[in-house]
């Protein structure tokens, strides 16, 4: 099939949906599928530019400035994205394409306008890959009331699933959030797993055995550093680890909170924590060899499921997990069930201590743990069934 991949993030960009998006696109493509990817960008000087990477056309479109600006600026600039990219879309050399389907990712809510003119143009289906479900849960997590500013992002959303004809959610828990929508029988929503390709091997440029963590198991957390994400309850387990010299914790990544966590670290003179800046994602692999288990924290205000990248690349390297969520989220069953790690659902340091001291010697003690998080992986988070399902949703 001749697939439009609508997105606004892609390598080289080093956040998880960037990556998943590279590996899914790859997979496209190797599956035999002719793969164009339409990107936003702030720093072209001209309306568009085409390039090929690994096979897959990618097409970026200029827009208005969409990264590390105000709320205000940044959601101006979003609203306006799908209209000036098809409007640059016009005047590129793909104006007159036609695809066989029509992918999009979100977030961002905001593509919508430009999918319903991609849908119209080639008389196809669409499928809305859909990681968050914004603005729930700015709402659930206390950023946002039920006002105007929520009945504006909430239409913007709404009008992105009227022109889906399927949508992949991450977990089943997600599914009762588009039970009305569904009911029309050309709609169809499903449970569309996150997926991760396997990476190469490549060294990593942190070598914990020059750091002050060398010889000490290793809590690694890589990724966003985000108000989502309620990191501060790991600092807090760190603290009550403190007297443990065996015990190390590592933090790499970037966001918006990860300025307030290293001063955090510093003012509770934390000597068991490092933090490190984001590192190439062929690195992580790397990086995860040097460690015992992979941490998953997130906000115990959301009320939304989430399986975050991390987890999958934790699964992917034979890192065990000790997570921290919301109760009665899906990833806490998955964890569980699994049998591929522990997790915390009260958001309680004391519950979370316990748990992470179990979780170090469960590692000791099953020589099969390793394994079992390797080969969930496998089954259930591989790429290639990622874009069966898609195409399979696409030629119905």
């Amino acid at each position: 099939m001749r697939i439009v991949l609508l997105a606004d993030t892609f390598p080289p960009l080093r956040t998880s949906g960037a990556v998943q998006l590279r590996d899914l696109s790859r997979e496209f493509v190797c599956q035999g599928h002719e793969l164009t990817v339409i990107l936003p960008s702030d720093e072209l000087n001209q309306l568009w530019k085409i390039e090929i990477i690994d096979g897959i056309q990618v097409l970026h479109l200029r827009t208005l400035k969409l990264k590390d600006i105000s709320y205000i600026r940044r959601t101006i600039g979003e609203f306006l994205m799908p209209f000036l990219m098809r409007r640059n879309l016009r005047k590129s050399p793909l104006a007159l394409e036609r695809w066989d389907g029509v992918v999009w990712y979100s977030p961002s809510i905001f593509h919508g306008p430009l999918v319903r003119t991609l849908k119209k143009m080639s008389g196809c289906k669409s499928y809305l890959i859909l990681r968050d479900i914004f603005p729930d849960w700015a709402v659930d997590m206390g950023l946002m009331g039920r006002g105007l500013p929520y009945r504006f992002f909430n239409a913007v959303a709404c009008y992105q699933y009227s022109i889906a004809d399927v949508i992949g959610v991450q977990t089943p828990g997600n599914l009762i959030y588009f039970s009305d929508w569904s009911k029309r029988s050309e709609r169809r929503v499903e449970v569309l797993q996150n997926w991760l390709t396997d990476a190469p091997k490549k060294d990593c440029s942190i070598q914990l055995i020059k750091t002050s963590l060398a010889g000490r198991k290793i809590f690694i957390y890589a990724g966003n550093m985000g108000i989502a994400q309620g990191m501060d309850i790991l600092l807090d387990l760190a603290e009550r680890l403190k007297a443990r010299q065996d015990i190390g914790f590592l933090f790499v990544g970037r966001g918006s909170e990860a300025k307030r966590l290293i001063e955090q670290v510093q003012l509770r003179e934390l000597n068991n924590v490092l933090f490190f800046d984001e590192i190439h994602p062929d690195e992580i692999s790397g990086l995860y060899a040097q460690c015992s288990a992979g941490l998953v924290t997130l906000d115990p205000r959301h009320k939304s499921h989430n399986i975050p990248g991390k987890f999958l690349t934790y699964l992917q390297s034979g890192l065990p997990i000790l997570a921290n969520v919301n109760t009665g989220n899906d990833l806490a069953a998955i964890i569980q069930s699994e049998k591929v790690g522990q997790v915390c659902e009260n958001n309680e340091v004391d519950d979370l201590s316990v748990k992470a001291k179990a979780l170090l010697n469960h590692i000791d003690i099953d020589p099969e743990l390793s394994a079992r998080c390797r080969q969930f992986f496998d089954k259930e988070f591989s790429t290639q069934k990622a874009v069966k399902q898609v195409i399979s949703s696409l030629s119905v």
